[in-house]
């Protein structure tokens, strides 16, 4: 079936405006904020969110041409423009973090979190962390997603070609790949340090190829899957669990300690019974799903992404790549500041709230410019979307 015209939905801008601001709270550590962003409230966070949106955006930005039928090739390789601008955007935010440390690096406990960062060895040998850093061999903390975007950009043509012709086969696979890839514990490696990816591409593309199926349902003007009663109920019930579960001691005692027993004495794969985050463990896929599904069905949605009370996170999420960039370098000078300067509330939200004024000044700016038509990554026409 040919896709339907598309107008940019803003309830995808929205969510990631939203995920964006939480990305960036939960990147500055120790702050009485980040009690308050999705993590605390379930077994996902919103990075698992905002892989899952991106793939939605790549879905509808690009997936047109694949449901036409067989696209040029010009046109099937337009996700590896996306990931060179990727690339680079990451290269540079992670100079500007090795440039920010060794500016700070005698003072009182930058070192320290240099060390624990993985940002140590860049700082004391420059030249020789010039290539893995490059060449995406070498991840800080807190600054090693975007390199999972760019691995996904450049299997985009693939995946947007099989989900196009094959729906389901290509989400069965995708789960497939994602169980190997948790049970065999595969990593995708890092050098000189094998210390492995932490978000390893093998795992989240699971989130990323749910994504793309949906944007590509959309594109259709259908659901990738259709709202029935009785599944809604269902999602709204893992979703309020995984929250009741997250916030009462009692229950998430007892309901870890089920699960290390599933694991040490039952033998069920880690996957399915740990948080681990770095291969989207089956608590946090299920939990991202059923809270996507949820909000996918809530009818007030739309009208709240249209409201202009809640502009600024549209905003923030149409330019998410420059606005998630700076506030990967901003995250990291406010851990900076909050190591040598007192910690305080106060001090803590006007770090937060500072920060957040800039990332929608970015904002605001590339909205200008895309506006005038400016800058060689601001033409992306109205009714696109870009992955990131």
């Amino acid at each position: 079936m040919p896709e339907t015209p598309h107008l940019r939905d803003f309830r995808i801008d929205l969510l990631r405006g939203i995920a964006l601001v939480m990305i960036f709270i939960n990147h500055v550590p120790g702050t009485i904020w980040e009690n308050f962003t999705s993590r605390n409230f379930g077994f996902s966070d919103a990075a698992e969110a905002f892989v899952l949106m991106s793939g939605i955006a790549t879905g509808l930005a690009y997936g047109p041409a694949f449901l036409r039928g067989r696209p040029k090739l010009a046109e099937a390789l337009r996700p590896w423009r996306r990931a060179v601008t990727l690339w680079w955007v990451h290269v540079l935010a992670v100079f500007c973090i090795v440039a920010l440390f060794a500016l700070t690096i005698d003072q009182p406990g930058v070192e320290a979190m240099a060390q624990m960062r993985s940002i140590l060895p860049a700082v004391e040998h420059p030249a020789a962390m010039m290539a893995p850093l490059v060449l995406l061999g070498h991840h800080f903390a807190y600054a090693d997603i975007l390199p999972l975007y760019v691995v996904l950009m450049v299997t985009a043509p693939a995946i947007l070609f099989f989900a196009a012709h094959w729906p389901k086969s290509t989400m069965v696979g995708s789960l497939l790949l994602w169980l190997v890839v948790g049970v065999l514990s595969i990593k995708m490696p890092t050098w000189p340090t094998d210390y492995g990816w932490f978000f390893n591409p093998m795992a989240w593309q699971v989130l990323f190829v749910a994504g793309v199926l949906t944007g590509l349902a959309m594109r259709r003007g259908q659901r990738f899957l259709p709202v029935r009663h009785w599944p809604l109920r269902l999602a709204m019930g893992f979703v309020v669990a995984a929250a009741v579960w997250v916030q009462v001691p009692l229950v998430a005692n007892w309901g870890g300690h089920g699960l290390w027993l599933l694991y040490e004495y039952a033998s069920v794969p880690s996957i399915f019974t740990s948080f681990n985050k770095s291969v989207v463990s089956l608590p946090r896929l299920l939990h991202i799903l059923a809270l996507a599904y949820v909000v996918s069905a809530w009818p007030s949605l739309k009208t709240l992404a249209a409201s202009p009370r809640l502009g600024v996170f549209v905003l923030l999420g149409r330019h998410s790549l420059p606005v998630f960039a700076t506030s990967t370098v901003l995250a990291y000078i406010a851990q900076v500041t909050k190591a040598v300067e007192p910690v305080s509330v106060l001090f803590d939200t006007l770090l937060i709230a500072t920060g957040i004024c800039i990332l929608v000044v970015v904002a605001h700016v590339r909205e200008r410019q895309r506006i005038q038509g400016t800058g060689p990554l601001l033409k992306v026409p109205n009714t696109s979307l870009s992955a990131i």
